[in-house]
């Protein structure tokens, strides 16, 4: 599909990679940018039609669906990191991550893929992470709900390939984000990450990998596992 022209609603749009994404779909051309956070008078972008949503909230995702009858590009970008041990801390934040990162996630799909079908067709870009395919000290329910996510997005691609309706996997490393302020290493540019992830949206490409530390996590599962975890020993 064409970013020119579409009718885009983006997830989490009110600051990081989201705002970069709404950004970016104005200055191609999209008609309509449906710009859509939990809190939506942090959305300060001119030019595009703010929704609240919360999308581990299923009244919330089926309002922002009747909203948004138009949308024939759906980025799934919403998204939280929370830190602890899965075998000795309290489980909410892990539910928390899975409630939001699967769960939250494939409820958009289902809300929107008939509405996306009934325009004509377009697509999907759910934005996961390296993190779907490796885990470090602390990371572990960021880190389950995103490779479940992964793993969804390759299962409704599957299911939406005769409806014409496209599904990207987004991956990226650390980005310049606040949620990631707190992170002393390399950090991608939130702009590259929606450029990047627009340019395959107009090449109908399945996954997007942005940077070399995602290429190199995704190269290194063809080997065994010893060798990529004995950083973290």
């Amino acid at each position: 599909m064409e970013i020119a022209g579409s009718v885009a609603l983006v997830t989490g749009s009110n600051r990081g990679i989201g705002r970069r994404f709404v950004q970016q779909l104005l200055e191609r051309g999209a008609t309509k940018v449906y710009a859509t956070a939990r809190r939506p008078e942090l959305v300060d972008i001119d030019g595009v039609e703010v929704l609240p949503l919360d999308i581990t909230d299923q009244e919330s995702v089926t309002a922002a669906a009747a909203a948004a009858p138009d949308v024939t590009l759906l980025v799934n970008n919403a998204g939280i990191t929370t830190q602890g041990s899965l075998l000795t801390d309290d489980l909410t934040n892990v539910r928390r991550e899975l409630d939001t990162h699967f769960w939250g996630n494939l409820a958009m799909v289902r809300a929107f893929a008939p509405v996306i079908e009934g325009n004509g067709g377009g697509a999907v870009v759910n934005v996961l992470s390296a993190l779907s395919w490796f885990v470090y000290p602390g990371s572990g329910g960021y880190a389950v709900a995103k490779a479940a996510e992964w793993n969804m997005t390759n299962a409704v691609r599957l299911e939406l390939a005769g409806r014409g309706v496209s599904v990207q996997g987004l991956h990226l490393g650390a980005a310049d984000t606040d949620m990631m302020a707190g992170y002393d290493g390399p950090k991608v540019d939130p702009a590259d990450v929606a450029r990047a992830s627009l340019d395959g949206v107009e090449r109908d490409a399945a996954e997007v990998v942005v940077d070399e530390w995602s290429a190199m996590v995704k190269a290194s599962l063809a080997d065994a596992p010893e060798a990529f975890y004995a950083q973290f020993a």
